[in-house]
Formats: structure tokens, sequence, C-alpha cells
């Protein structure tokens, strides 16, 4: 009961995200390449079938009995650290790729040490769901697919910042990591 209500609140909160922060017809530009539309069709295919499989096949991760709640627990703090992100971007962030009128990168914060911590935030949740599941395919078949497609995202987003800021980026780029402190 606790891993769907969980499950429901991070899904709805991902979709007011999803019609909140669009960005306006008189954004400066738009460079999306259908980078959310992979994201959610990504998500929409992935969830339910790792659902499925979990429900249907015995391939527990481990027989600790708690790991499934230390799965919800890692949905729920990634949650509040892409919201927590999200707070830190401000008015620049928008769910599709976007470059505002008055467009600046943002380098304090998370921001200061990560380029993608909404990425992060939203994949720690998605390990979570992995872990809360207890399937080690069910784990598979929901995080690799969805990492893919945050990757293309970031692959996107970062082509288009590098276009319109240039040298600015590309230093901001040195100084911090793409996704994980120390790592990448």
């Amino acid at each position: 009961m606790l891993y769907t209500t969980i499950v429901a609140i991070w899904l709805a909160s991902e979709i007011f995200l999803n019609r909140i922060f669009r960005s306006g017809p008189q954004e400066k530009q738009k460079a999306d390449r259908k980078s959310l539309l992979w994201i959610w069709v990504t998500i929409m295919a992935t969830l339910p079938l790792g659902s499925y499989v979990a429900e249907h096949t015995a391939a527990p991760i481990t027989s600790y009995v708690y790991f499934p709640k230390i799965g919800i627990a890692l949905i729920v703090s990634g949650m509040l650290f892409r919201f927590y992100s999200i707070y830190t971007l401000g008015h620049y962030f928008t769910v599709d790729v976007t470059i505002r009128e008055d467009h600046r990168i943002v380098q304090h914060g998370v921001y200061k040490y990560l380029r993608h911590p909404s990425y992060l935030g939203s994949l720690v949740s998605f390990i979570g769901n992995g872990i809360a599941m207890n399937n080690y395919i069910a784990f598979v078949i929901t995080v690799l697919p969805v990492s893919a497609a945050f990757l293309y995202r970031m692959y996107i987003e970062e082509r288009v910042l590098i276009n319109n800021f240039g040298e600015e980026y590309r230093i901001y780029r040195q100084k911090t990591y793409r996704l994980i402190p120390f790592i990448f």
C-alpha cells in the first residue's frame, strides 16, 4: 500500500510538472528534439512492464526484508532532490528544452557541482522503484531504458546550452559533473 501510494504521488508530481512548466510560444528557442516525448514513452512502457514482471517472476535481488523500504525511501529522496533542483533553477526551469529570453547559466546551490541534478533526482527515484520491486529483471527493465532516455535528453540540453552560451557553458562544464559527483 505504501509503495503504491508513493508511486502514485511521484507520477502525479511529474504530470503536474509537465503541465505547469512548459515553455510558452514566446520563448526564444525550443530544441527538445522530442526528448521529453521519449522520456514519457519510455516511462509509460517500462513502469507497468516492470511491475508486471515483478509480480509474475521470482527473481529477487535479495531476501533482506527491508530492501523494498529502502527503495521507497530512495523514490522519496529522489523526488525531493528533483524538487530542490527545480526550485534552485527557478524561472529557467521548463520541461521542454528551451532557452528563455533572459536565460543565464545557474551556478549556485546544487548547480555549483552538477549540471543535471533534477535528472539525477529522477534517476534516483527510478532506481528506488527498481529496488522497491525487489526483482532484478524488473529493475533492469525500468532503470536501463529510462537512464538511456535521460542521457539522450542531457545530450540535447548540453548541445543547446553550448550553442547559446558558447565558452561560458564550456567553462561551466569543466568545473562541474554531469550527473554523479566525482564520477560522471
